[in-house]
């Protein structure tokens, strides 16, 4: 690791909480068997290594961020990340842009827990597809991989955010029989937020799929209907003028 790379890191300890570090392997689930085993946490907020990737990223290349994504240390990873999302950002013309998503797509095996995803897939991925073939959202959401399927439909928040959703509720059904809660809910999720965009073209997901569907993304797709509404998805009751 060069020098910056280990500077980035001991700013990051400076900032370590006794506390999140004793938390934070709980609520991210690194035991045995569990989505985030093995994951290692220093104990750092996400304000406090958001703060430390702006300070950073005009000091460091894509190459060198790419190469602090490979630690073992979680907070380390998410920094490496924000500071893609920087460059990316800040890319002048589409050659550098790709390079970065380049970066991003052979590195998703480091992007490896909802909140790395979180905090890239649309920014980064999302919004290079903007203007460009979206197939690969459905190649990533039709593998093996955790990470990569939910990358697949969180990318689509950069599309919802531009008013369209045709793919959201494309990737929400290849996603739709998903064993996952962590898929659960960021299908959930995403059709919640393409709602406020296309309200109609949610209730017509939801008019197919509402009776077989999983519960938590049930529940999170529908979380800011009006109550009736939501008591009659989770009922399978008919809802008058929507077919269901």
């Amino acid at each position: 690791m060069d020098r910056e790379l280990k500077n980035i890191e001991q700013d990051l300890r400076e900032k370590v909480n006794a506390g999140k570090a004793a938390f934070l392997p709980r609520f991210f689930k690194t035991g045995k068997g569990q989505y985030g085993e093995g994951d290692r946490f220093l104990g750092v907020t996400v304000p406090e290594q958001r703060t430390i990737a702006k300070a950073w990223h005009s000091k460091i290349s894509p190459a060198q961020a790419e190469a602090l994504l490979q630690s073992e240390w979680h907070e380390c990873r998410l920094t490496a990340l924000f500071i893609l999302v920087h460059h990316y950002e800040k890319a002048g013309s589409d050659e550098p842009r790709q390079h970065i998503v380049e970066i991003y797509l052979r590195n998703t095996h480091r992007v490896n827990n909802w909140d790395l995803v979180d905090s890239s897939a649309y920014q980064i991925l999302g919004c290079h597809l903007w203007e460009k073939d979206r197939t690969l959202l459905d190649t990533l959401a039709r593998t093996d991989d955790l990470w990569k399927q939910r990358i697949s439909i969180i990318a689509t928040m950069y599309f919802i955010r531009k008013g369209e959703v045709a793919d959201t509720i494309r990737i929400s059904e290849i996603l739709l029989h998903h064993k996952h809660d962590l898929i659960h809910k960021a299908v959930g999720w995403m059709l919640r937020e393409a709602a406020k965009k296309e309200m109609m073209a949610v209730r017509a997901f939801l008019d197919r799929h509402h009776r077989h569907m999983p519960r938590t993304m049930l529940r999170y797709a529908i979380e800011r209907f009006d109550e009736e509404t939501r008591q009659a998805y989770l009922n399978g009751r008919l809802i008058a003028g929507t077919g269901v």
